[in-house]
């Protein structure tokens, strides 16, 4: 079977290549599954472009999500010609990924594929689009009910989605863009409102601004959410799901304190069954298809070595969707 393959050399680099593999190869796990469609995400750059502290084990097939037909299954709740859905529980990183014809994991890791939803449009949501579910609806057990909502790296993955689920939700969405060109693709999501990255990127100078924002999806993190903390609105909440804007948060209590701010934090990875089947089931329901088409920019395996470069530098638009057989 064909797969992008991630080796590494006696002199310790990496390097990704496409090439043919046995399926015998494969990890173990309970079912197989015919991959039809995966997604490029930041990880996935990470491992196909450096190996980092990602990857554990070499040769390293990446891929942090896939979507396909189960071919075999020693697991009764799947059978062969089943669709699925797989993200998280470090595959990808520590197990063999989507960037292969077949996949074998562990049974409890996959979701039975919504109805309404197709493998490629799965992958359209994929591991971001999940993720920015969770985070929605973590902003809703919180309760929230005030706009307007503010989504930070709206032209990313998690945001693009994001900024499509909450413009579909009724919210009024203010999205956050470094690129003045991304307003005219943010606003065919659904944003109302384009606010610059350079408005939020002083140092808080005082711990309480003006009240502004109702809810919060951050994908930045760092020394932006510090001042978005200090934006809130009494008892709004903030879904804190990357750390692109590093680990580091120069805030004060004062913001949780004063006007009873919460901070969530989303994590994709080891969900619980139930919020992994709510979420894509609400997916299903929610996001806009036509929204979803806009934001795809198909690839192939082949792409995947030049598009993994690309996305550390922050050069790739909405999702990236991999046609595994194309």
């Amino acid at each position: 079977m064909r797969a992008l393959l991630v080796e590494k050399g006696e002199d310790g680099k990496t390097s990704a290549s496409v090439t043919e593999v046995a399926e015998a190869d494969l990890p173990e796990g309970d079912v197989t599954v015919a991959v039809e469609y995966s997604t490029l995400n930041y990880k996935d750059g990470l491992c196909i472009g450096s190996g980092g502290g990602l990857v554990r084990n070499y040769p390293h097939v990446p891929g942090i999500d896939f979507a396909g037909t189960v071919e075999t299954s020693d697991d009764e709740r799947y059978k062969p010609g089943d669709k699925v859905v797989l993200t998280g529980w470090r595959v990808g990183e520590v197990q063999w990924g989507g960037y292969a014809e077949k996949a074998r994991v562990r049974a409890d890791w996959l979701v039975p594929l919504p109805d309404g939803l197709t493998t490629r449009q799965a992958m359209a949501v994929g591991t971001a689009g999940f993720t920015a579910m969770l985070a929605i609806q973590a902003l809703e057990d919180q309760g929230l009910k005030a706009d307007p909502i503010l989504v930070t790296g709206a032209a990313g993955g998690v945001g693009s989605v994001a900024v499509a689920l909450l413009a579909a939700l009724g919210h009024e969405v203010a999205a956050v863009t470094g690129r003045p060109e991304q307003e005219e693709y943010l606003r065919g999501l659904g944003a109302s409102r384009i606010v610059p990255r350079a408005d939020l990127a002083e140092t808080v100078k005082r711990p309480l601004e003006t009240e502004e924002w109702g809810g919060c999806v951050d994908a930045v993190g760092g020394a932006m959410l510090a001042r978005i903390l200090g934006q809130m609105r009494y008892g709004a909440s903030v879904a804190a799901v990357g750390l692109a804007g590093g680990p580091g948060l120069p805030a004060t209590v004062i913001p949780f304190l004063l006007r009873g701010v919460n901070l969530l934090g989303i994590d994709s990875v080891m969900q619980p069954y139930e919020n992994r089947l709510r979420a894509w089931t609400r997916l299903a329901e929610i996001l806009p298809m036509d929204k979803l088409e806009a934001m795809i920019q198909p690839a192939t395996l082949d792409d995947l070595p030049e598009l993994g470069a690309a996305i550390l530098q922050g050069q790739v638009k909405g999702r990236v969707v991999v046609d595994i057989a194309g």
